[in-house]
């Protein structure tokens, strides 16, 4: 099974990817956590460019650092483990890209975006997606004190752009949206709740 979160910076997604993490471990599942960018050594690498506060990117370049990334994860991490019976947990896919980069930046449409999505993961897409949404006041609330990175630093227009991309994913089968203003343990119970059912009704 492969679950992925997703919001804007400050949902609390990442949060509840370690959660259900730790209790599929409980329960004798293996589990793979990876994030985006990341989880490679060349993930990392570009992690560290397209997050640099000095770097200058420009938003096509930016788009496709990160489907490079997420190629070599799905290539060298993500399938490996899914074909090896483990969960794969992911702390952002390619839904990022879309809200990001295609409803942040505008540097694409929907439909583009979607062929290179299917390009870049050779057709792999998350079992289910959870979004955790959150007003984006309530996520600049939440950042505040720490150091904002290239990205985080976009401005209130840029998020209040990426969430409304978000919300258009919000109708898509595999999507749940979560209401990231409530208490994390009761998000985490209904993030349970959801892959329990789904892991019930594998073959």
């Amino acid at each position: 099974m492969f679950v992925s979160f997703e919001g804007i910076d400050g949902s609390g997604k990442s949060t509840q990817a370690r959660l259900l993490a730790d209790r599929l471990r409980q329960r004798g599942r293996r589990v793979v956590e990876v994030r985006e960018p990341g989880g490679t050594p060349l993930g990392e690498r570009v992690r560290s460019l397209l997050l640099d506060p000095e770097a200058e990117i420009d938003g096509r370049a930016e788009l496709l650092l990160f489907s490079a990334a997420r190629a070599q994860l799905v290539s060298s991490v993500i399938e490996p483990a899914l074909q090896d019976g483990a969960v794969v947990i992911a702390d952002r896919f390619y839904d990022s890209s879309t809200a990001y980069q295609g409803g942040g930046r505008g540097v694409a449409n929907l439909d583009w975006l979607a062929s290179l999505h299917t390009f870049a993961t050779a057709g792999r897409s998350p079992d289910r997606t959870y979004l955790v949404d959150v007003p984006t006041e309530v996520a600049v609330h939440r950042r505040q004190g720490s150091a904002n990175d290239r990205i985080e630093a976009s401005g209130d227009g840029f998020y209040s752009r990426v969430r409304d991309a978000y919300n258009q994913l919000a109708s898509l089968p595999r999507v749940r949206v979560l209401d990231g203003t409530l208490p994390v343990d009761v998000l985490h119970q209904q993030v349970w709740a959801g892959v329990i059912q789904s892991m019930n009704q594998e073959p």
